[in-house]
Order: C-alpha cells, then structure tokens, then sequence
C-alpha cells in the first residue's frame, strides 16, 4: 500500500484517538494547591524534587497513594501569568509530572473547596497588601481567584473570584503601564493597554451581574487619555463615556463613581474653555458639571464618599474655584 494511502486509511483512527485523550483529560479530576509545595519523582518526602509549585497552579490528578498525589502540574513561562482567554488554553504552558503531598491540594470534589481557594486567593491578597509581605502574594492571590472560577464555574464564588482575578491583573499592569514615560502621552495609542481578555470573559461569563459591570467600568481606563495638555477634547471624550456607563449601568456599584467622573470633568472643562477662549462652551460645561453632581448627590447620597466629594465639587464650581490647572 502507496505511503499515501496508508495516511488516508490511518487519518480516521489518529482523529478518534485524539478526540478520546481530549475528552478523557477534561473528565480527569483537576485541582489546585494552596499553598506552595514540592513536586517530587516519588511518593515521600525522601523523594527527589523536582521543583516547588505555586498557589494556584492547575493540577491534572492522576492517581493518590496515601498521603501524596499523583498529578500533572501546569505551569507557565516565568514571564507569563495565566494568560487565558476562555478555556484555559494557554500555548504557552508546560507540564511537570510527579507527586505532590496530598495536604494542601483542593480537588474539584473537595467538600467547600471554593470556599477555601477563595480565602487563600483573600489571604494572599492581604498579604501583599503589607509592605514586607510574601513575595509574588499578588501573583499568587490572581491565580488563586482565577483557578476557583475554573474549576468551580457554577460556585456561587465563581463570578467575583473571576472578576477578582481580572483586577488583580489589571492593577498590576497598570502600576507597571503609568510608571513609564509613555503614560504621559496624551493619545490612548501612544502608551500600553492593560489586557481586558480577562474582563471580557466576566462580562462573557456572567452577564447582568455587579461584576460584569465592574468588568465595564473598569474597560473605560484603556480610553483615557494621559496628560490633557490644557486641550478640551481628552476630558469632553472622557466625560461622554463615564455618563454613559452611569447611564448603562445605574444599579452598578461603580455608578457613583463614574458620575463624579464625569462631573470633575465637565468642570475642568469650564477652565480649559476660557482659555481658548470659548465663552459659550464653558458656560454650557458649568452647567452640565452641576447637573450631573446634583444628580449623584440625589441619586447615591449613602454610597461612599462620592456623593460628599460631588457636593465639594458643586461649591467649587458655584464659588467660581477652578478645579483644574492653575489657580494664578
């Protein structure tokens, strides 16, 4: 039989042999662990190690032998986190096989086991919260809140550890973004975008819920500009979108928030405007900042500060204080 023919016999075999070790390797029984721990070549502590796994590390298990576990760490590059899309497909991940110690792994059929991934994902976040606090706490508590909304898709949990997870990640790239020169370009495109994959999949994922409207709200920073350079058109822009999220979003919990963001803008457009000179705009500014302050003060009056910062922020604007660039 020709070399060709023998591939177009053998193609449908090699298929379903692939489509079977797909399906059997979702059905296998995944984790995670905890806290960090050694991956060894055999079960015990005299085993060789291979290296230590991190919290939050997803872990294919394979088979257990009293207290250890047989498993198939996935990994990722040092210089990648878990940079997943939907599925948790990640090109970019490796496997480690070996044997963990069966104490801090939480199973997917752990009893309250979304429970206890989230509080390490908490603890993991207050730690790095502290100045001397654990190294990579941050990265661990992303992963943590990510992999219970992995494993545990349907835990009453699953939406706030995602959306968790997505702002853990976007903070720290954005600490990183606006430490460099580029973030005080005034053009979006001139300076880094936080990745918003993660906040898409929890507006994809759980729809009409508080953090999906997070998710939103926090998207619009990708839009903003950097330095204004005294010019009207970054703050007219950054106005338009945060009135329309409140808009949108009216029961959001970041409501207030964008309403006073868009009203300090509305009202560093009174000054900008007199100094083109725009009479006429500025004024029709003064009045758009007011209302939309009054709004947030009748509209929000017990949540937060913001209502008590937007009220400041009227007395500004009726006093004739400017609020943004210099005051000589």
């Amino acid at each position: 039989m020709k070399l060709r023919s023998v591939v177009k016999f053998l193609a449908p075999l090699f298929a379903t042999l692939a489509l079977f070790a797909s399906s059997a390797f979702a059905d296998a029984l995944r984790g995670t662990l905890v806290n960090e721990e050694p991956i060894r070549v055999s079960p015990g502590s005299d085993g060789a190690k291979l290296m230590d796994i991190g919290r939050g590390r997803e872990l294919v298990i394979l088979e257990s032998s009293h207290d250890w576990v047989h498993v198939q760490a996935i990994l990722t590059k040092d210089n990648q986190d878990e940079g997943i899309v939907d599925d948790d497909e990640d090109e970019a991940a490796k496997t480690v096989t070996g044997w963990v110690a069966a104490a801090g792994v939480v199973m997917t059929t752990t009893q309250d086991g979304d429970r206890i991934i989230f509080g390490e994902a908490a603890d993991s976040e207050n730690e790095a919260s502290h100045r001397n606090g654990r190294r990579d706490a941050a990265q661990d508590a992303m992963r943590l809140y990510y992999r219970l909304y992995d494993l545990m898709p349907t835990s009453p949990l699953a939406a706030e550890a995602l959306y968790r997870a997505a702002d853990d990640r976007w903070q720290m790239e954005r600490a990183d973004i606006m430490s460099r020169p580029s973030a005080r370009e005034r053009e979006t495109y001139m300076r880094g975008q936080m990745r918003e994959d993660w906040m898409k999949l929890v507006i994809k994922k759980y729809p009409g819920t508080k953090w999906a409207a997070l998710a939103d709200f926090r998207l619009i920073e990708n839009k903003l500009c950097g330095d204004w350079q005294g010019l009207a058109k970054c703050p007219d822009k950054e106005a338009e979108l945060y009135e329309n999220y409140a808009r949108e979003h009216s029961q959001s919990p970041a409501a207030p928030e964008a309403l006073y963001d868009a009203a300090w803008r509305r009202a560093a457009l009174i000054d900008i405007y007199r100094t083109e000179p725009n009479q006429k705009k500025s004024a029709e500014s003064k009045d758009q900042a007011l209302k939309l302050a009054q709004r947030l003060v009748t509209l929000y009056p017990q949540q937060g500060d913001w209502a008590l910062r937007a009220q400041r922020l009227i007395f500004y604007i009726q006093q004739g204080i400017p609020t943004y660039g210099s005051t000589d």
